[in-house]
């Protein structure tokens, strides 16, 4: 029976890599940067979520090594038992002031954050409104609370309202990706918070791409909105730290009574080990720099604007997207797949984005701008794209 059940896997992957949709790991020789080593290659990187080029600051490093000698390296405990200390309780209440709220709370990763925050408020009876291009994490929070899930097309407030207005659900959430990961475009966040606060729905916001990048100062998704009321009880805002901020864990930030809440009910956060504090410590820091170092943010969009410039004629597309996320859609899996290989021979690393991340028939190349990228980096990028697609024969 084993052997037939490995069988079964082995069968199952062939036709993942005959789809072209097998997926495989680069391993990096040293840290994130812009420009990379893998298997002694060097590699111009495109490729990852660190949009502030905060990864390998060396104030960072000194602030975990500093942290290190504080606090040890492992917490050793959840948060409800030993494992809480000084420098989780600090970087929660920075987060919170950083960002509006009067209370946040530290969770290990977006993941486990946006399972906790629906599981613990959410149950039969209730029902979730998404976003159909929300993160696969927003998805299986769905799932696992047993609320009723009803989907709406993406960005689609019409279709929203009226699906609002139509439930008799004992509590409603709205949940959307605040920068959608694989499109790059933001949320309605303005027009969405108006229906939740019409229909007396939460709005649970995943700002994992905007937090650092978005906003007055990095303050994420909701300072970008003018007339947002940042202060309105219906908010739940989550942000990831191991993008823009460069370390590693996830917050969320709400009501006093709601971050209570997720402390006494959110399984994913009880029953896990609390993140070591040396992160929380290093990330006091990261927070420092995202708030003063306003050139990152200019940069990046600097950045954008020449991307989109020297790829306007280019046989495929780029989405509309204003942020680090700039998705190239090439159409075929296998054709993405062959347009990363062949950067990847010119010592160009974009990742190829296939589905069942992205629909059939919208495969991409996923190009992510840091603020370390410099203009030489970019033209290197957009003469090998325009090069590929003059000579394309797929």
């Amino acid at each position: 029976m084993y052997a037939d059940f490995i069988e079964q896997l082995r069968k199952q992957q062939l036709v993942r890599k005959k789809a072209g949709l097998f997926r495989s790991r680069v391993m990096l020789n040293g840290p994130q940067e812009t420009h990379v080593s893998i298997d002694g290659q060097d590699f111009l990187a495109f490729c990852s979520n660190d949009y502030l080029g905060l990864a390998n600051h060396p104030a960072l490093i000194e602030a975990a090594v500093d942290g290190a000698q504080r606090y040890g390296v492992g917490a050793g405990a959840s948060h409800l038992i030993s494992g809480h200390g000084i420098a989780h309780h600090k970087l929660e209440e920075a987060l919170a002031r950083f960002v509006g709220f009067p209370r946040a709370l530290l969770f290990s990763t977006g993941y486990m954050a946006n399972i906790g925050v629906v599981t613990a408020l959410l149950g039969r009876g209730d029902a979730i409104f998404a976003d159909k291009l929300n993160h696969a994490s927003l998805n299986e929070a769905a799932l696992l609370s047993r609320a009723k899930l009803i989907r709406y097309p993406h960005a689609d407030l019409s279709v929203l309202e009226k699906r609002l207005a139509a439930s008799k659900a004992k509590l409603k959430l709205v949940m959307t990706d605040a920068v959608f990961s694989m499109d790059g475009d933001v949320a309605p966040v303005d027009e969405l918070l108006a229906l939740c606060e019409e229909h007396n729905a939460l709005l649970l916001l995943d700002d994992a791409h905007g937090f650092g990048v978005l906003g007055k100062q990095g303050r994420g998704v909701l300072s970008s909105f003018e007339h947002c009321n940042m202060q309105s009880p219906n908010i739940i805002y989550m942000a990831t730290l191991g993008k823009a901020a460069g370390v590693f864990g996830a917050f969320v930030a709400a009501q006093p009574e709601v971050i209570e809440a997720f402390i006494q009910y959110a399984r994913s956060y009880i029953y896990t080990t609390a993140t070591p504090a040396l992160l929380s410590h290093t990330l006091l820091k990261s927070l420092a720099l995202i708030e003063q170092e306003e050139w990152r943010r200019e940069q990046l969009r600097k950045l954008i604007a020449q991307l989109k410039s020297e790829l306007q004629s280019l046989r495929w597309q780029l989405l509309p997207s204003n942020t680090p996320i700039q998705p190239l859609i090439v159409g075929e899996s296998e054709a993405a797949v062959q347009i990363s290989k062949a950067l990847h021979e010119q010592g160009i690393l974009v990742p190829a984005i296939r589905p069942p991340t992205v629909p059939e028939g919208m495969a991409r190349m996923r190009i992510s701008l840091s603020a370390l990228h410099s203009e030489e980096d970019v033209k290197r990028l957009t003469t090998m794209l325009r090069d590929l697609a003059m000579n394309w024969n797929a």
